[in-house]
């Protein structure tokens, strides 16, 4: 392993509260929009070099796993409904890894499943502002 996994069992505990929240928050019957950086590369086709970073933080099966849950409670990966390929929102500051398009997706935006005949599209732009690119999903209500 490559990266200190020392803080992943507080990652999986504050996941666990997440998805309990959201659980409740279902109950309500309200749409819900959940956007942000997780830090996990759901699938294979979410990050450049799957097999190098199989056990690496942020692409273990245990965090992978809390992408599962997330989608089990009935949320829509946006970008994911309209892209299956890559559509990168990370990459390392070092080795020209955006130039190369070496990244990771890892920032998201789910939608609970009453907004998903909504959707319009959903992109990552190509923009130079950080070491992390947004998503953008256009929802038509």
């Amino acid at each position: 392993d490559r990266r200190d996994k020392t803080d992943l069992p507080y990652k999986i505990e504050i996941y666990n509260c997440l998805i309990e929240y959201l659980s409740k928050l279902l109950q309500g019957k309200k749409p819900i929009i959940l956007a942000g950086d997780f830090n996990i590369a759901h699938k294979e086709v979410d990050l450049a070099n799957p097999k190098e970073n199989e056990n690496n933080t942020m692409f273990t099966q245990e965090e992978r796993k809390q992408i599962d849950r997330i989608v089990k409670l009935g949320f829509v990966d946006t970008f994911r409904k309209f892209h299956q390929k890559n559509g990168y929102t990370w990459w390392l500051r070092a080795f020209n890894s955006k130039e190369r398009n070496i990244g990771w997706r890892i920032d998201y935006i789910f939608v609970s499943r009453q907004l998903e005949p909504f959707l319009l599209n959903s992109f990552v732009p190509n923009l130079n502002i950080s070491d992390h690119c947004p998503v953008i999903t256009e929802i038509d209500i």
